[in-house]
């Protein structure tokens, strides 16, 4: 998955190497289940850590899949990128549990985690349309079909950057409590895994006229999140 050069850092994972893996399919569904990517740079000198909502998209122009980021033409990192593009550190990362142990020293969590490393550059104005639209269908599945088009104008104000997808270091950590059953520990003190999830709740209606029903793609992502 990638190919180590002294003008990032390394993607070798050094605490606790066995959780790294490179599945590719591990790093879709991290990538597929999320929703905001924070993104680090150097600005001024002074690193900076800034939340993105993101997308997954090809572009159709031989360069394949890559992080789209979403953004206003007037915003910091967008300005910042140029005509060269900026050197980022991405993280995605999800909280699946808390693991509780009979010690806050064995206790740990389950998670799925991804940092992506590159140079992060601006989509050509005449790619911007289609990464844009796919930006949304990664949040907002299904919602292209039900809106209508982008005028020229929003399209003008807002931006969107891409980080190819060729150096990323995948971490992961799931199951129970890591004790053994011989470790003196008091084991009438429960133990166990809580798990955690991003849950829909139930749809806001704006101003709408009388009778409109909830958008299907609205009802298909509370579908699949779940609703809390």
């Amino acid at each position: 998955m990638t190919t180590e050069t002294t003008a990032c850092p390394s993607t070798t994972v050094r605490r606790k190497p066995d959780r790294q893996t490179h599945d590719p399919a591990v790093l879709d569904g991290i990538l597929a289940d999320g929703f905001l990517a924070h993104v680090a740079m150097v600005r001024d000198g002074y690193p900076v850590v800034l939340p993105y909502l993101y997308g997954v998209g090809d572009l159709d122009d031989g360069l394949g899949r890559r992080l789209l980021l979403h953004g206003s033409t007037g915003g910091g990192l967008f300005l910042d990128a140029g005509t060269d593009g900026l050197p980022v550190s991405v993280a995605i990362s999800h909280l699946d549990g808390l693991v509780y142990a009979r010690s806050l020293n064995d206790s740990s969590a389950n998670y799925r985690s991804a940092m992506i490393a590159g140079r992060a550059t601006v989509v050509p104005r005449e790619q911007r349309v289609e990464a844009l639209w796919q930006i949304g269908d990664h949040l907002m599945p299904g919602r292209r079909a039900e809106v209508r088009e982008m005028t020229a104008k929003e399209v003008a104000a807002t931006q969107v950057l891409q980080v190819p997808l060729d150096r990323v270091s995948v971490k992961t950590r799931s199951g129970g409590v890591g004790e053994r059953l011989d470790d003196g520990e008091d084991h009438g003190v429960w133990a166990g895994v809580l798990p955690l999830a991003v849950r829909a709740g139930t749809p806001v209606p704006g101003d709408l006229a009388a009778g409109t029903p909830v958008a299907p793609s609205v009802e298909a992502l509370v579908a699949r999140l779940g609703q809390g």
